[in-house]
């Protein structure tokens, strides 16, 4: 496609496919990216948004679920003495040197099987929601309401894919786990505990990621605002956004990650301590039990690998999901225009 200043295939310059349509703001050429990303289509079509969207979950949490891993364990309420943890860097050292090279890696093929459909899902929905409730608001450009109400939406469906692949990897990335491979978990959890184990910590994921998400979308729509107004195809836009994004989310929502990772593991060593037997459950039990057994520190146990592995992770996300959107609704694009 040749790109240059004015309409491709009789679009005005200046559409974004975001659906809003602000002039560049000065008239002349810009770059021919910034020019070519703003001559696509108002809107991409919802197979680019679920494309993009799964190609952006996968590559997200497989770069970075070694130190999903490290969180996992550092969030312990009762830690076995060799698995206690002071940094991110050092808890990767000492599990490569004592458990060996992949145990990091131990769950990710059920995370990616989660992964893909979740953010397809996710991103699609986060998409029309926002330009739908924009519309019914008549705001012109970006509302931080629709943002954020569109954010809660897609954070629905996201986890409802997403909770089972979590309550399996997590206790596959637990130390001195018993389960050997993700189908092994998958079926002791169902004979043991039943299907409802694996949404045990539904709700609590709901009441974290529906924050977490508000603000992680509402923060990246008004980074943008500021740092890429044009809404051009800028990776760097996309990754700083996203980071800080991602970094002041998981910093907001800790205590709830907590509660929630307490949920999905049912840390034996931990409930009984608390001299509780059976199965825990419920957001408000979980409060409870952290605060009775490491105070309101407990809340915050795992923070710095928290913020650490979520920072890199919404860059991933944003980036991988901005390109895969631009070079698809091109590509799709192409293929209509006659040469």
């Amino acid at each position: 496609m040749e790109l240059r200043c004015g309409g491709v295939g009789g679009q005005a310059v200046g559409r974004r496919m975001d659906g809003d349509s602000r002039d560049g703001g000065g008239g002349g050429c810009k770059d021919a990216g910034s020019e070519d990303y703003e001559n696509l289509p108002t809107s991409a079509s919802l197979s680019t948004h679920m494309t993009a969207g799964a190609m952006a979950g996968i590559l997200e949490h497989s770069v970075m679920y070694p130190v999903d891993s490290v969180k996992t364990r550092m969030q312990s309420l009762n830690p076995d003495p060799k698995a206690q943890y002071t940094s991110v860097y050092g808890a990767l050292k000492k599990i490569i040197r004592t458990e060996g090279f992949w145990r990091p890696l131990r769950g990710l093929n059920v995370m990616m099987m989660g992964a893909g459909p979740a953010h397809a899902m996710y991103f699609a929905c986060y998409e029309n929601m926002k330009r739908t409730l924009n519309a019914v608001l008549h705001h012109q450009g970006n509302s931080h309401l629709a943002n954020g109400i569109a954010g809660s939406m897609a954070t629905l469906l996201h986890d409802a894919v997403m909770n089972p692949a979590e309550v399996v990897k997590q206790r596959m990335q637990m130390y001195d786990s018993p389960h050997r491979s993700a189908l092994s978990c998958i079926w002791t959890v169902w004979r043991t505990e039943g299907l409802g184990a694996f949404y045990r910590s539904y709700t609590t994921q709901l009441t974290m990621n529906i924050p977490f998400q508000s603000i992680h979308f509402i923060t990246y729509e008004f980074l943008q605002e500021q740092v890429n107004p044009h809404r051009s195809y800028n990776p760097q836009s996309h990754i700083i956004s996203g980071g800080l994004a991602g970094a002041l989310a998981a910093a907001a929502t800790t205590p709830l990650d907590v509660c929630k990772t307490l949920l999905n593991t049912q840390e034996n060593m931990a409930l009984n301590l608390a001299n509780i037997s059976g199965r825990l459950s419920g957001m408000a039990n979980a409060f409870r039990m952290v605060y009775q057994l490491n105070g309101l520190s407990g809340y915050f146990k795992g923070i710095q690998a928290r913020v650490i592995y979520q920072m890199p992770s919404t860059a991933i996300s944003w980036s991988v999901y901005e390109f895969f959107k631009y070079f698809l609704t091109k590509h799709q694009l192409e293929n209509r225009t006659p040469y």
